[in-house]
């Protein structure tokens, strides 16, 4: 059973480390708190977009995740932008499914 740790607020200076760095878990870790705390959608939504493109399916699938948990946060997203870096990302069967999730979300949040 997979156990849910609750995630704090990050500063943008420690998000933006924390985003910089070589662990996959520290990089999920704040993806969670920018998507669940960040005040500026778009500050959150434009760190979520980058990590799209990162190479380990675990960050992109998260960063997926991410977009979905902005839209309902915030209630807010630049729809169009977002559903066009999400698309393609459909076709790579590491993170479809997440993507799935979060192009649902998106459609009833944002």
């Amino acid at each position: 059973m997979k156990r849910f740790d609750d995630v704090s607020p990050l500063s943008r200076q420690d998000a933006e480390d924390a985003l910089a760095s070589r662990s996959s878990a520290v990089v999920c870790r704040a993806l969670i708190a920018i998507a669940l705390h960040e005040p500026d959608w778009l500050w959150a939504q434009d760190r979520c977009l980058e990590e799209l493109s990162n190479a380990d399916p675990d960050i992109r699938g998260l960063a997926a995740t991410c977009l979905g948990h902005v839209a309902r946060v915030h209630r807010n997203l630049e729809k169009a932008r977002a559903v066009a870096a999400l698309t393609p990302l459909l076709a790579d069967p590491e993170v479809a499914g997440r993507v799935e999730d979060a192009l649902d979300d998106i459609a009833a949040f944002a």
